[in-house]
């Protein structure tokens, strides 16, 4: 049976509304700002989880040993340093 010209017509309406939609939907999904707010609450949803928080826990504390480590090994070649410059100008005395 054919569909009559007002059924084609609204299925047509009908159809176009929906596609209106869709790229509408698609166009805020590929909205940079959008893009950024997802990130954004992602990572953060990421930053709560107790696993997550851990591992940067150590990772914290593994930079911070690195830089004591520095200082510290600093530190002593300054005064290996400072020995050689004695011993050097006592010899030369």
């Amino acid at each position: 049976m054919a569909r009559n010209i007002d059924a084609i017509q609204r299925d047509i309406e009908r159809n176009r509304t929906q596609l209106a939609r869709t790229l509408d939907e698609l166009a805020e999904r590929a909205n940079p700002k959008s893009l950024a707010d997802d990130a954004k609450s992602q990572a953060a949803d990421r930053l709560k989880d107790p696993q997550v928080q851990a591992i940067l826990g150590v990772c914290a504390a593994a930079v911070v040993g690195l830089i004591v480590a520095k200082v510290v090994s600093n530190r002593k070649r300054g005064a290996e340093i400072e020995r050689i410059r004695e011993l050097i100008e006592n010899v030369s005395k």
